[in-house]
């Protein structure tokens, strides 16, 4: 079964740890070169004037090229099918068509990307529950619409060699990449890093989310608190070692748990 580290709102690194370095993660066997800083020239200036339709056009390649390079669960598949059960009826948010899909890998990650792809690792299925489950996608979605991943995916393309293709931003859409650009496009997106104030707004929609969906108030907390626990516990191993816990996540944990409770007192039929 193939193993790819890919993510683009990282949960890990977005939920778990926003400061840290994606530096040590390995994607086809391939250590990322996350630490490469641009040289100055023309190709940057070009890069850097990318306009929404063109990175829209990058997050649809992007999640092309992760769905051909990942093993996607099947309709019929267990993991298919609670998903689309728990997202019945989750069509758009804000307006964004959604899609979504499970990767097959034994990584504990969950991705959104510009375009309305949502992508959930199985092995993070396994361990949360559905109110959880819905609110770190929700948490995901957040970056989405508020525009953090229109810009670390501008950030990606910046730092990968993909802003050498011929006439990247001259026209109304981008120079067509090779698969190895598109991979490295892929890799830089994996370094997306959110700051805090980012990360509580995120956290503010997976609460929202939930409560619009019909799922509990608590689940962005208990998310939350879960990972916190599994990364420092003797489960470290299934949510990959090298990830530790961020000061600020307890503290964001417990910020949104302070909301469900006011959420709870204020509506008790609903909890």
């Amino acid at each position: 079964m193939k193993h790819l580290l890919i993510a683009c709102a990282a949960l890990f690194i977005g939920l778990l740890c926003p400061q840290q370095s994606a530096a040590q993660l390995r994607l086809g066997g391939k250590k990322l070169n996350t630490g490469k800083l641009l040289n100055a020239g023309a190709d940057v200036v070009k890069a850097a004037t990318l306009t929404d339709e063109q990175i829209a056009q990058l997050c649809r390649e992007s999640v092309a090229w992760m769905d051909e390079h990942n093993p996607v669960a099947a309709d019929d598949d267990e993991y298919a099918i609670r998903l689309k059960r728990l997202t019945e009826g989750i069509t758009d948010a804000d307006g964004l068509p959604l899609n979504f899909k499970v990767y097959l890998v034994i990584d504990v990650n969950a991705f959104a990307c510009g375009d309305g792809s949502i992508r959930v690792f199985s092995s993070l299925m396994d361990l949360m529950t559905d109110d959880e489950l819905m609110a770190i996608i929700g948490h995901e979605i957040g970056h989405v619409i508020h525009a953090d991943v229109k810009h670390a995916m501008k950030n990606a393309y910046l730092a990968s060699a993909a802003r050498n293709a011929a006439g990247a931003a001259e026209g109304t859409t981008l120079a067509k990449l090779s698969d190895s650009e598109l991979g490295d496009v892929v890799t830089a997106f994996t370094d997306a890093q959110f700051s805090q104030k980012q990360e509580y707004a995120a956290d503010e929609y997976g609460f929202k989310f939930c409560i619009d969906h019909g799922f509990s108030p608590y689940g962005m907390a208990q998310s939350l608190e879960k990972l916190v626990e599994l990364s420092q516990g003797a489960k470290a191993s299934t949510v990959q070692k090298m990830f530790s816990s961020h000061p600020d996540s307890e503290k964001r944990a417990a910020r949104v748990r302070e909301m469900a409770d006011q959420y709870a007192a204020e509506h008790p039929a609903q909890e």
